[in-house]
């Protein structure tokens, strides 16, 4: 049986291997608080890989739901991740259903996606990311009881960006999640061929990222202030990526638009001043 200890070790590796923006913000955190996001990210890490991988299947997903509610219920499943994972959710008080929405979200890529509307989208966006978003604040800790609303909006801005900069490669992998009724109102046919209409309808996508950007900056000061660092290095990593992709004009085709290490380990850094 795996331990506690060996289950937190095994998250910490899975975090630092794969997390890419969000390990960046979790070094700022305390021990104990840190640990408890890589328990988080390992479980989000391996429901994304049972929907988007070799073994993505319903039944795959059905079988990580069943243990995770045997996990719930005090007998961690085999997975190394479920001991530590159960331990942070009794030691942070997260809410059992934010988890099942993780699954739900993921599970949903398992079948193509035709988003007709803004809402549909919205909803999406929802389960895959904003979940993630209120589950941590409850690892950040809070007393607003204001937080999870814009927890929600933070997590919106975030899968926007994502989706805004990954538009080509998820079309050619046969995914479009912007909807049908603004890709008909830009006049827009697929998302993989640069053209004026494309970036038009990118660039709305980003004013509206922008906004939830804009309107969820007081969460930071809503968390304990061990956590502000952590909260406020997230933000500014994505909110600067979205800004470099305003700044390309939207040309998220001809290359990858990322931020380089030195940039994140510089926003780290200003995060003990700006938090």
């Amino acid at each position: 049986m795996t331990t506690i200890g060996d289950s937190y070790e095994h998250c910490v590796a899975v975090a630092r291997a794969r997390a890419k923006n969000f390990y960046w913000s979790f070094v700022l955190l305390p021990r104990e608080k840190r640990r408890a996001m890589c328990a988080v990210y390992a479980f989000m890490r391996e429901c994304d890989d049972l929907s988007d991988g070799p073994r993505a299947s319903a039944e795959a997903m059905a079988a990580w739901r069943a243990d995770l509610d045997r996990t719930l219920g005090g007998d961690p499943a085999v997975h190394p991740i479920w001991p530590a994972l159960h331990d942070a959710v009794e030691r942070f008080r997260i809410p059992h259903h934010y988890l099942h929405e993780m699954i739900d979200g993921v599970q949903s890529d398992l079948a193509a996606h035709v988003f007709e509307t803004f809402d549909e989208l919205y909803r999406y966006c929802y389960l895959v990311a904003s979940v993630v978003g209120l589950t941590i604040i409850h690892i950040f800790e809070f007393d607003d009881p204001s937080a999870p609303a814009l927890a929600e909006r933070c997590g919106i801005a975030f899968q926007l960006t994502n989706i805004i900069r990954d538009a080509g490669e998820d079309q050619s992998m046969g995914r479009v999640y912007l909807p049908q009724d603004d890709l008909r109102r830009f006049g827009v046919t697929r998302l993989d061929q640069d053209s004026p209409e494309l970036r038009r309808l990118l660039a709305h996508y980003g004013e509206r990222a922008r906004a939830y950007y804009d309107e969820s900056r007081p969460l930071v000061r809503m968390m304990h202030s061990d956590s502000r660092a952590s909260l406020w290095a997230l933000i500014e990593i994505y909110s600067r990526l979205l800004r470099r992709i305003e700044k390309s004009g939207y040309d998220v085709l001809s290359r990858r638009i990322r931020l380089s290490n030195w940039e994140k380990a510089r926003i780290l850094i200003e995060s003990r001043f700006r938090a």
